[in-house]
C-alpha cells in the first residue's frame, strides 16, 4: 500500500482516477471516518468513549503494518515492522490511558479529554507514518491534527453544519471528476 508500481503507459490506467484512489487508499479513508465519528459522537453525547478510542489506536497499528508490509522484504524485516509498530502504538494507548485516568479527567471536560486523546492519537498516527515512511499515513495524522482545533471552535450545530458542508464538498468533486474523466474520453488525437 505505500510504494505502488508505475509501469502502466496506457491513457485508460485507471490507477489515478477516483475509483482508483477508493480501492489504493480505503484504509486511509477509514482511518479519518472513524476518528471523525469519535468526535462528533462526543459533542453530541456528550460523554467521552474510552474503549473506543483506545480501540481505535490497535487499528490504526495494524493499518500501518499493512501500509508497509509490501514495501519491505524478509522475515527480519516483517518482524522489525510488527515490533516497533506494536511498541509505538503500545505507547499511544498508553499516553491515551494516562488522559482517562480519574485524577486527570476531572480536571477536564468530556469534550476537552475528547479532543486531548485525540490529539495523542494525531501525533502518533503522523510519528507512527515517519517511522514506516508512509506519507499518506502521516497526511491522516497532520488531518487529525487540524481537525483537533476546527472541532473545538465548533458547536453542536455548527459541527453538524461543517460536516454536512464536507459531504457536500466531496460529491461536487465527485461530480467534477466525473465531468473531467467523460471530456477526456470523448477528445481522440
Amino acid at each position: 500500500m505505500a510504494d505502488y508500481e508505475v509501469n502502466g503507459d496506457s491513457p485508460n490506467d485507471k490507477r489515478f482516477g477516483f475509483r482508483g484512489i477508493l480501492i489504493r487508499d480505503w484504509p486511509y479513508f477509514v482511518m479519518l471516518l472513524l476518528a471523525l465519528f469519535g468526535v462528533a459522537y462526543t459533542n453530541f453525547a456528550r460523554q467521552a468513549m474510552t474503549s473506543y478510542w483506545i480501540g481505535l489506536a490497535p487499528l490504526f497499528g495494524l493499518i500501518c503494518v499493512a501500509a508497509r508490509w509490501r514495501a519491505i522484504e524478509g522475515g527480519k524485516s516483517h518482524a522489525r515492522l510488527i515490533v516497533s509498530q506494536a511498541l509505538h502504538w503500545a505507547a499511544v494507548i498508553f499516553a491515551m490511558y494516562l488522559v482517562f485516568v480519574a485524577d486527570v479527567k476531572h480536571m477536564m471536560s468530556d469534550n476537552a479529554t475528547a479532543l486531548m486523546v485525540l490529539t495523542v492519537l494525531a501525533l502518533g498516527t503522523f510519528t507512527a507514518g515517519i517511522h514506516i515512511a508512509a506519507w499518506r499515513v502521516c497526511l491522516v495524522g497532520i488531518v487529525l491534527g487540524l481537525g483537533v482545533p476546527a472541532i473545538a471552535w465548533f458547536e453542536e450545530s455548527a459541527l453538524l453544519i461543517f460536516l454536512l458542508a464536507l459531504v457536500l464538498l466531496g460529491a461536487v468533486a465527485v461530480f467534477f471528476v466525473l465531468e473531467h474523466r467523460r471530456g477526456t474520453k470523448d477528445v481522440s488525437f
